[in-house]
C-alpha cells in the first residue's frame, strides 16, 4: 500500500508539473488568441470586450489560480476557435486517437512478440543477421517519411485506400460503434495504423529477443532440454512465457507513448485524432485547447506509466522484495 500511495503521489505532482510549465508556456509564445476573432472591421471597444470574456484581463497569478482551479473541476476552459468547452471539443476527436493507438499497438506487439521469439531461437543464423538490421531500419525511419511513401504508393499511384480523413464526405451513421466498424473507416484507419505499427514494433522485438536470450541460459531450460523436450516445446511453451513479463509492463507504457507520437501520423494522413487537434490549436493560438489536448496525452502516458509500476511490483516478486527492503 505504501508503494502504491507514492506512486500515486509522484503522478500527481507531474501532472501538476506539466499543467504549470503549459500554462506558462502558452502564454509567453508569440502571437494573440484573438487572432480568429479580430479582423480590419473589430473596433478597440471589441477587442477590449472579448479580452474581458476569456479573461485575459486578469494578472497571470490570477489566471493560473483561475486555471487550476477549474482543472480540478474538469472543466478546461472555452476555446477561443471553436468557441465551445475544451473537453467537448476533445472528446469528439479522442476516441478517433485511441481506436488508432490501441489497432497500431496490439499489432505491433503482438508481431514483435513473435518475431523477437524467433529471433532469439535463430540467433546466429542469417535470419537474425538480415532482420536484425531490418528492425533497426524501420525503428529509426521517421514517421512522416514512412507516411509519405504509403500514401505516394497506396493512395496515389494505385488508389486503392484514401488518403486522409477518417471517414468520406456525406457519410451518416447511427451509431458510433456503426461508424467505427464501417469498411468506410477501416480503409481510412488502414494507413495510419500500419504506418504507425511499423515504427512501434521495434521496441517490443528487441526487448523481447534480449529476455529470450537471457532465458534461454536459466537451469530450467538446461533441465528442459535434458527432458527431450523439442526446441518448439522449449522455446514457446517455457521460454517465451518467462520472457514476455517486461514486454507486457512496456505495453502499458506504450499506450502513452504511442498517444503521443500520433501526432506526426495523424497530422501527416489529416486523421482527426488529438494529434492533429493540438497542432491545428498551436496554429491558432488558442491557448485552452492547446492546454486541453496537451494535458490529455500527458495524462495518459501518466497513468499508463502509474499502472506498468503497480502491474511490475504485483507480477514480480523481485521488485517487491527491493521496495520492501
Amino acid at each position: 500500500m505504501a508503494y502504491f500511495l507514492k506512486r500515486f503521489a509522484h503522478m500527481l505532482f507531474v501532472l501538476w508539473t506539466v499543467a504549470t510549465i503549459l500554462f506558462i508556456m502558452f502564454r509567453t509564445m508569440p502571437g494573440t488568441p484573438l487572432a480568429a476573432f479580430i479582423d480590419n472591421t473589430t473596433t478597440a471597444e471589441q477587442q477590449d470586450a472579448l479580452i474581458r470574456q476569456f479573461g485575459l484581463d486578469k494578472s497571470l497569478g490570477e489566471q493560473y489560480w483561475l486555471f487550476l482551479t477549474n482543472l480540478l473541476k474538469g472543466d478546461l476552459g472555452q476555446s477561443f476557435f471553436f468557441k465551445k468547452p475544451v473537453v467537448d471539443v476533445v472528446m469528439e476527436v479522442f476516441p478517433n486517437s485511441v481506436i488508432l493507438t490501441l489497432t497500431s499497438l496490439i499489432a505491433a506487439y503482438l508481431f514483435g512478440i513473435v518475431a523477437g521469439a524467433y529471433l532469439a531461437w535463430r540467433r546466429g543464423s542469417w535470419v537474425e543477421g538480415f532482420g536484425i538490421p531490418l528492425v533497426l531500419a524501420t525503428r529509426a525511419a521517421p514517421e512522416f517519411w514512412l507516411g509519405m511513401l504509403f500514401l505516394a504508393i497506396f493512395s496515389f499511384h494505385f488508389g486503392w485506400l484514401p488518403s486522409g480523413g477518417a471517414n468520406s464526405s456525406g457519410s451518416d451513421w447511427s451509431s458510433g460503434w456503426e461508424r467505427i466498424t464501417s469498411l468506410d473507416f477501416l480503409s481510412h484507419l488502414a494507413l495510419p495504423a500500419i504506418t504507425l505499427a511499423i515504427y512501434l514494433q521495434g521496441l517490443p522485438l528487441l526487448l523481447m529477443r534480449s529476455n529470450m536470450l537471457n532465458v534461454l541460459q536459466e537451469e530450467f531450460i538446461t533441465m528442459a532440454r535434458m527432458k527431450g523436450l523439442s526446441t518448439w516445446t522449449i522455446v514457446m511453451r517455457h521460454a517465451a512465457r518467462n520472457a514476455l513479463l517486461p514486454v507486457a509492463t512496456a505495453f502499458a507504457l506504450g499506450i502513452g507513448g504511442a498517444v503521443g507520437g500520433n501526432v506526426v501520423v495523424e497530422t501527416v494522413f489529416s486523421f482527426p485524432g488529438i494529434g492533429r487537434l493540438l497542432v491545428n490549436a498551436v496554429s491558432a493560438s488558442d491557448y485552452p485547447l492547446a492546454q486541453g489536448a496537451f494535458l490529455m496525452i500527458t495524462a495518459v502516458l501518466v497513468v499508463m506509466n502509474f499502472i506498468a509500476d503497480i502491474t511490475y511490483h504485483l507480477l514480480d516478486p523481485r521488485v517487491r522484495d527491493a521496495t520492501r527492503g
